[in-house]
């Protein structure tokens, strides 16, 4: 399965659109996952589990490290915070 993680954007033809944190992080644990491809924030969403870099906190506490991330989000410091996570647990970054 290919998560695609966004409040607004609708999922690419092959991707579950998932817009919480909290449907994102069942179907982390319930099923085998291909890629995540994810924005930063979750708009009306954030009250489910927090804007979307709260997936990336927490697949590191779960210690999940081999399912390949994709950032799409416009916004350019979340976009960077979210990076640093990537990189500091040494995930695939596509």
């Amino acid at each position: 399965m290919k998560l695609w993680i966004d409040d607004v954007r609708p999922a690419p033809q092959g991707y579950e659109w998932v817009k919480s944190v909290n449907r994102a992080k069942v179907l982390i644990k319930t099923k085998s996952i291909e890629i995540i491809d994810i924005d930063h924030d979750a708009g009306n969403f954030v009250l489910q589990g927090g804007d979307y870099i709260k997936l990336l906190d927490w697949m590191e506490q779960e210690n999940i490290n081999d399912i390949p991330i994709h950032i799409h989000s416009m916004n350019s410091v979340g976009k960077e915070n979210m990076r640093r996570i990537i990189q500091h647990n040494g995930w695939i970054e596509v």
